[in-house]
Order: C-alpha cells, then sequence, then structure tokens
C-alpha cells in the first residue's frame, strides 16, 4: 500500500510517501517539505500567529493536494510541539481542518519519543540490546531508552532548538554578530538546569548503544567530520562528544548570517544550529554519552512501522 506521512512540525511541515506493507521495508517513493518555523512564530501570549496559521494551511492543502496526485492510499497527518503548545492550539487545527480537509492529530511529547524509538530499534535491530535515543526538534528534546519495541522510559523535554534560539538566544537569523558568551553560558545553564532531574531519575537506567535522530544532530555530525548526505542513507555516521565540543567551540562564534555557509548546515536552520548543539553537549554529558550513532529514521518512520503493525496479516 502506499501511505503518506504529514508531519506538521515545529520548523517545517514534510510530507513523506512510501510503498510499503506489513513486515517490508518501508521505501519511500516521494518526500516534499516547506520550512514554516512554526516554533518561532508563538507570540508572547503563547498563540500561534495569524501568519504562521495562513502558511500552516497553505502548507497542507498544498501536501493533501501532492498526497491524491501520488496515489495515497492513506494519508496519517500529525503535529508536534509547536501547534501541541501553542494556546490556540484547537482553533487552528479546526482551521487547517475546514480549509483543507485535513484533521491532524496532536502528538504528545511521550508518544513523540516512543515513535522515534520504534523506528531507530527496526534500524538497527534486536542486537543493538538496550537503546537510548535522543531526539532534538524545533520545540523539543526527546528522549527514550529501554530494549524492546516500546520504551521503558519516554520523555520529552521543551529544549527544542527553535524554541531555544526565540526564546533563550533571541538569533536574529540576519544579524553579523554572534550571540553574547554570556547569552550563551546563561543558555547552556537553563538546559543543565531542566535536565538535572531527567539524568537523576535515568540513574539507574543502562543501555549498549545511544542513538541520535534528527536534523540537527545530523547537521552536527557533519560538522564534526561524519559522511555527507550524498554518501548515502546507509553509511555508518557517529557523533563523538569530544568532535560536538570541538564544533560548539567554534560556531558559537560565527554570526547566524553566515553558518549557512558551513558544508552540510541549511539556510532554513543555520541560526538553530548553535542551541542545537548547546542542547545536544548538555545531554550527552549528563547522560555520560561519549558517542552517538546516527540513525537516518526518526519520527514519521515510525509512525509509518506503528501504523504497519496494526494492520491485519498480510
Amino acid at each position: 500500500m502506499r501511505l503518506g506521512v504529514l508531519d506538521v512540525g515545529s520548523n517545517t511541515v514534510h510530507l513523506l510517501v512510501v510503498d510499503a506493507h506489513r513486515g517490508a521495508h518501508p521505501w519511500p517513493a516521494h518526500s516534499e517539505k516547506v520550512v514554516l518555523r512554526l516554533a518561532e512564530q508563538i507570540g508572547a501570549d503563547g498563540a500561534l500567529r495569524e501568519t504562521g496559521a495562513d502558511a500552516l494551511v497553505e502548507a497542507v492543502g498544498a501536501a493533501r493536494a501532492s498526497a491524491a496526485a501520488l496515489g495515497v492510499d492513506e494519508l496519517l497527518a500529525f503535529a508536534t510541539s509547536a501547534v501541541r503548545e501553542a494556546t490556540n492550539a484547537a482553533e487552528v487545527l479546526a482551521r487547517v481542518g475546514d480549509a483543507t480537509g485535513v484533521r491532524l492529530e496532536v502528538l504528545p511529547g511521550a508518544d513523540e519519543a516512543r515513535m522515534t524509538f520504534l523506528a531507530v530499534r527496526r534500524w538497527f535491530g534486536w542486537s543493538a540490546g538496550r537503546l537510548l535515543v535522543l531526539d532534538i526538534g524545533g520545540g523539543s528534546l526527546e528522549i527514550a531508552a529501554g530494549i524492546d519495541e516500546d520504551p521503558d522510559l519516554a520523555v520529552s523535554l521543551p529544549l527544542g532548538a527553535g524554541r531555544l534560539t526565540r526564546d533563550r538566544l533571541g538569533v536574529d537569523p540576519q544579524s553579523d554578530r554572534p550571540p553574547a558568551p554570556e547569552t550563551v553560558d546563561e543558555l547552556r545553564e537553563y538546559v543543565d538546569g531542566l535536565l538535572a532531574p531527567v539524568a537523576e531519575r535515568m540513574t539507574g537506567v543502562s543501555w549498549d548503544r545511544s542513538v541520535a535522530t534528527s536534523k540537527t544532530f545530523r547537521t552536527l555530525a557533519r560538522l564534526a567530520g561524519a559522511a555527507p548526505s550524498g554518501a548515502g542513507l546507509w553509511a555508518k555516521r557517529r557523533l563523538t562528544r569530544s568532535g560536538l565540543r570541538q564544533v560548539l567551540g567554534f560556531i558559537r562564534h560565527i554570526p547566524p548570517a553566515q553558518l549557512v555557509e558551513l558544508e552540510g548546515v541549511s539556510a532554513g536552520r543555520s541560526h538553530q544550529l548553535l542551541a542545537g548543539a548547546v542542547v545536544a553537549e548538555a545531554v550527552m554529558r549528563r547522560l555520560g554519552v561519549d558517542s552517538l550513532d546516527i540513525c537516518p529514521w526518526a519520527l514519521r518512520e515510525g509512525v509509518i512501522l506503528d501504523r504497519l503493525d496494526r494492520l491485519g496479516p498480510v
């Protein structure tokens, strides 16, 4: 069957179309996305601004049209932290549904962590043993750990790269000056403070393999020397804590407008890279992780796998 997954994230609206059936590898047939940066369009009152809602309606409508043109049998549409936490979420979701016919399911943070964990488990298989999975999105950080396909622990924290860029760094994407050193230090202290209770909770949790997903981790790994995207899906990629510290050490001194010039850094998220690096370094340090394997599968693939699992026998 042909499945479509429409992921309304904090940075992008991403449509992924795959051909798959239960027990088989889901093969991508089409992918398209538009950068909206919804996490940065939340006003002081916590509501998604009108311009953001307008852009969301347009993007979802275009994605639905693409899915129909591609012969998608079922469209799985969901929204994560930016829409989930907006004070006007119900109004925005209703407007999207009325205008496009697409009913977005709001995915709770813990479920986001679980679905991502499922994707990573399927990618690496049972031989990976107990897994630790980290995912930095635009609005939140997900942490999950366990030995089965459903993690023993699944946590979501408001430590997304887009959110922190907006709320803590106050970065202008076109700025020709890097954030002040004290601002970056304050961000690190803030991140450490939110991570502390989770790190304490995980004191007795062990794992055999540490894995990271998401565009943020992939970009940081590339800057630290991992294979480029052109090397293909199957290339092994890894991010070490020492490599990450080096990356963080130099990007904190680069103006946001110049970060996009670095190899592997996308224009739509370049100004969020510093906040993402601060979170990545903090979570690796607090959890005692020396290296992370980068997994190409993440939340969207997890949603697809979960849906396929709920189908009847082939």
